[in-house]
Formats: structure tokens, sequence, C-alpha cells
């Protein structure tokens, strides 16, 4: 079991919220925690900083909730580097996130985020629901899993029962 919390576009979701509602999670419920923002939420504040990280582990958060990098103006490959850092040192794990409507881009473009965030040292990555019917294009996620893990094992996975 799962749970996640971030801020929605415009509103108005500050990162000491979110450790708030961490904190009130936490006391009822023994899932996983994930939490973070994937974009602004439309408050002037950064996404996440290596203070927010501490914060939101402390309040009881097991997975970081990050932008995907190319997803969010001036997010760039140092800033995500220095947050996976600070997040696997305390023994976290960061999930990137690309949840603004790019999950439609086409598919060099997803295969490019998926790259970079593995490099990074991002542990999971999420694509959105922005394509037709509130599911990215079944081929950019083919894609992403592609970039991540290569054919082989993508084909393996699409290919195996739940059932095993």
């Amino acid at each position: 079991n799962f749970i996640c919390m971030t801020g929605n576009p415009g509103t108005g979701v500050t990162n000491d919220k979110i450790v708030n509602a961490i904190s009130e999670t936490r006391k009822h419920f023994t899932g996983l925690i994930i939490a973070g923002k994937m974009h602004s939420a439309g408050v002037d504040e950064p996404v996440i900083t290596e203070t927010y990280v501490d914060q939101f582990i402390d309040a009881g958060a097991d997975i970081i909730l990050v932008p995907s990098i190319g997803t969010v103006p001036g997010f760039d490959e140092e800033q995500l580097k220095n947050i996976v850092k600070a997040v696997h040192r305390r023994e976290g794990l960061v999930m990137s996130a690309i949840g603004t409507s790019q999950e439609s881009s086409d598919p060099s473009t997803i295969r490019d985020f998926a790259i970079r965030n593995k490099i990074c040292g991002v542990d999971i990555q999420h694509i959105g629901d922005a394509g037709y019917c509130g599911l990215a294009p079944v081929n950019n996620i083919f894609e992403l899993s592609k970039a991540i893990r290569g054919e082989r094992h993508t084909v393996s996975m699409i290919a195996r029962s739940i059932q095993r």
C-alpha cells in the first residue's frame, strides 16, 4: 500500500503543507509514503530543496517525488543529483515524474528524460496520464521502459504473467 502527496497545478500547495500532510498521514498509515512536487503547484518557492528532503523524511516519507529533468524550467541535472544524494544519504528513494503533459511528447523526448534521470541516480520513474483517455501514449510508456531497462527486460516484463 502506498499514498502519494503532491500539489496539483495552481493549488497553492507549499512544501510546508506537504510536511504537515506527511506527519498526519504517518500517524494513521503504515504503508509507503511518496511526497513532493513535480512542478511548483502555483507557489513561488523551489520545487524541492535538501532542507525539505530532510523534513519530508523526518515526517515519515519513504520516497521523495521530484520533477523529471526537462519538465520544469530551471530544474537541472546538478539540482537533481544533489537531491538524489540527500535522499540516498537518508536511505530513501527518489521518484521522478513526467507530469507536465509532456508524457504525450514524441518518444525521443521521453527517452531523453529517462536516460538523464537515470544518470542522475533516480530510483523510480513515473510517467503521467496526459494522453488520450487519461493514459500516456503506450509507445511512450514502452519507450520509457526500454530506455531504463532495455528491450529484453521490457518485453519480458510485459509478457510475464502476474500469477508468477
